[in-house]
């Protein structure tokens, strides 16, 4: 199965908004009822990634199956960790807002693949209660790091993969 990683464009927004639905659809089913509420993502956040470069989708046989971000820098919120530490202090990518749609398997292997030709150090955040992604980060090396606290005050366990 081959994908296409591009940069995300405002055009795509629909396509966008039915991953993430069909994304907290999931979420629910598994148990995760505190995650990506409140209308979140808003559109204004999605457009902020777009303007940043952040934003990217993949594509399959041209259509869209998956969106995430990957951001470069300090992420504010992971100044501070609690309950544990960080593997190191190296420049990282951050992957967040990472949704595929219904039937998409390996969507987050392939992305933590391609992320980590663009930065060796990744970090990514997750609700306690999104057990499908704990175990998808860890069977693909990240390691539990602590804890940190969104901007909103909501906890999230932090991870880190260094690449190989």
């Amino acid at each position: 199965m081959t994908y296409t990683f591009r940069h995300s464009v405002p055009e795509d927004l629909p396509d966008m908004f039915v991953i993430f639905s069909e994304a907290k659809e999931k979420m629910r089913q598994s148990g995760n009822h505190l995650q990506w509420t409140n209308g979140y993502p808003e559109e204004s956040l999605l457009r902020e990634d777009m303007a940043r470069n952040e934003s990217y989708v993949i594509e399959r046989e041209g259509n869209i199956v998956a969106t995430f971000v990957l951001a470069f820098g300090e992420e504010p919120t992971y100044k501070q960790i609690y309950e544990g530490a960080w593997v190191n202090d190296m420049p990282y990518g951050t992957i967040h807002r990472i949704a595929s749609r219904h039937g998409e398997h390996g969507i987050f292997g392939q992305v933590v693949e391609w992320a980590s030709r663009q930065v060796v150090s990744l970090r990514i955040d997750t609700h306690r209660d999104n057990a499908p992604m704990r175990h998808l980060v860890i069977k693909y090396g990240f390691i539990y790091c602590g804890i940190i606290y969104l901007q909103n005050g909501d906890e999230r366990l932090a991870y880190q993969r260094i690449g190989l």
